[in-house]
């Protein structure tokens, strides 16, 4: 009997071991609500550099606090420039696959100039300023982090847009989202286009008729640390190399805006109060269209465009970009302290990058005799216009020239009987010799240009036959595509092409990745996150390091 006994015993406990055993693990739940946050010009190193000047621990201090931060972080094509970065972020793609082959290019099938996410079958929501809604993102060929969403849920998510940018909120948001909105400067209004809906919701259109712009310029725009803080860490206040955004006389610290009021509503979109107006956007969004409400993962992309427009026209290392990151720090984090209400602090993920960096303004890098000169596309054309002119060859061989391609009309060549191979060399040779210059590569054939293997593959990777350039021209290190004050941005060099990539929240570790990682890797982390399809055209690795 007392071996029955035991047998059973043993017997219940070797079932009880092999249950234990096979027993599914419990995984924590998916995020009800994605973020993700693209600041527009946002390079790697600001982090770091205006990290003791943040006022708070939870907004850009939370992401290095909290969750994981991938600090050589790179964009692995060529032109970086606004469309091309949302585009690159929300489809793990390049624009040799997903199509946005720049802000504007020329289309060699159409024969025409081309903007990003215009569309002329659709029409604008919420302004009588037509052309500035008549926008959608059909020109984008590849499904976004928004589409699979969609697909992956029976289009239960939702997914919004929201962004100062017509092309800052319709990329991100994809094909499938519910809404994208962007800003009207002509009406001080956030609008849409049929594309999405007839016509607004109730919700915004409220908010555009308290005119908040109006409410924002009557602050002005005055310093948010002790002076000799920026005495201490940034150029002088003014220069005579810096933009003048706000009007002439208007070069220095405190800015009076009131003159705006109820006359331009474009000038907000320099300051600060920029990055205000899509928060607030964004927060009624997830408010009203009851994002992360249920266990379906909605997606709300944001891009804060300010950022970019107050780069341009101060350059990074002016007072205007340090005041302006510290005013967007304590916006991040409020948002971060109303997702932890709304959404709940465990189940939402957000995730911060840029679409591109920027240089220095060239006069800035001279007078510390660091390397800058100035470049521009209409320079580039004039020079071409010359070149052409003096080998009696017809001016109109060229159809665009932009964000550093150089388009040939081909069927005047046709008619001409002017060869690729001898327009070209006549244009190299002529190119290759201007001071600025570093090399002008034949498009289709940059994979064996006499160039390192990383510049060849970023030029490859911004190719495609139909929407791209006869021509890349490479500029040296500082030269920028710009006008004699300010700066720009779009060629290969880290201080345009290293951006960051923070992440936070459900499902993500806390921790710093070193390893090389490239902007063509967020989109597949957080499909890999959700569990979900990568985008269709995604060519990225998921940062497996970062996901719990």
């Amino acid at each position: 009997m007392r071996i029955l006994t035991s047998i059973s015993i043993c017997l219940l406990s070797l079932t009880t071991f092999a249950q234990k055993q096979v027993s599914p693990i419990k995984t924590s739940a998916k995020p009800k609500l994605v973020v993700g946050i693209v600041v527009d010009q946002m390079r790697w190193d600001y982090v770091n550099k205006f990290k003791p000047f943040f006022k708070s621990q939870n907004g850009f201090l939370h992401f290095i606090n909290q969750g994981t931060t991938c600090d050589n972080t790179m964009i692995p094509y060529v032109p970086t420039v606004t469309a091309c970065g949302h585009t690159c972020v929300y489809t793990g793609s390049v624009p040799a696959l997903h199509g946005i082959a720049g802000n504007n290019w020329y289309d060699n099938v159409k024969q025409k100039q081309v903007y990003c996410v215009e569309d002329a079958s659709v029409q604008a929501v919420g302004t009588s300023n037509n052309v500035a809604g008549q926008m959608s993102p059909i020109n984008v060929w590849t499904s976004t982090i928004g589409d699979e969403l969609k697909l992956a849920t029976n289009f239960k998510s939702k997914v919004i847009g929201v962004s100062l940018k017509d092309r800052g909120a319709i990329i991100p948001a994809g094909h499938a989202a519910d809404a994208a909105y962007w800003y009207d400067t002509k009406s001080g209004n956030f609008i849409s286009s049929t594309y999405y809906a007839a016509t607004l919701p109730s919700w915004l259109t409220n908010y555009n008729n308290a005119h908040h712009v109006d409410s924002l310029y009557s602050k002005g725009w005055d310093l948010s640390l002790a002076k000799s803080i920026y005495e201490s860490n940034c150029d002088a206040d003014e220069n005579a190399y810096e933009s003048t955004p706000f009007g002439k006389d208007a070069k220095h610290f405190p800015y009076d805006f009131k003159s705006f009021v109820g006359k331009d509503y474009s000038k907000i979109t320099s300051t600060p109060y920029g990055n205000n107006l899509v928060i607030d956007i964004a927060k009624q969004a997830l408010l009203n269209e009851h994002l992360g409400e249920d266990n379906i993962t909605d997606l709300l992309a944001v891009s804060f465009s300010s950022p970019d427009y107050i780069g341009h026209s101060f350059g990074p290392n002016s007072w205007e970009t340090l005041d302006g990151y510290v005013k967007l720090d304590e916006i991040l984090a409020d948002f971060f302290s109303f997702l932890d209400k709304q959404v709940g602090k465990d189940n939402y993920t957000v995730f911060l990058t840029a679409d591109h960096a920027v240089a220095n303004i060239p006069a800035y890098a001279k007078k510390h005799n660091l390397p800058g000169d100035n470049y521009d596309d209409g320079a580039v054309k004039n020079d071409i216009t010359a070149c052409l002119n003096a080998n009696n060859l017809n001016p109109k061989l060229i159809s665009f020239v932009g964000e550093y391609n150089i388009y040939y009309n081909h069927p005047l060549m046709d008619s001409l009987h002017i060869s690729n191979e001898t327009l070209t060399t006549i244009i190299t040779n002529y190119l290759e010799k201007k001071p600025q210059v570093l090399q002008v590569v034949e498009s289709r054939k940059a994979s064996i240009a006499a160039l390192p293997q990383i510049a060849r593959e970023k030029i490859v990777n911004g190719y495609n036959a139909q929407r791209g350039g006869d021509l890349m021209l490479l500029t040296k290190s500082g030269v920028v595509d710009g006008y004699p004050t300010g700066t720009s941005h779009g060629v290969l060099y880290n201080y345009d092409a290293h951006i960051p990539f923070l992440i936070v929240g459900n499902g993500i570790k806390q921790g710093v990745v070193n390893t090389p990682t490239y902007m063509t890797d967020i989109a597949p982390t957080i499909t890999t996150l959700l569990g979900i399809q990568m985008p269709s055209g995604s060519i990225g690795k998921p940062v497996l390091e970062l996901l719990k």
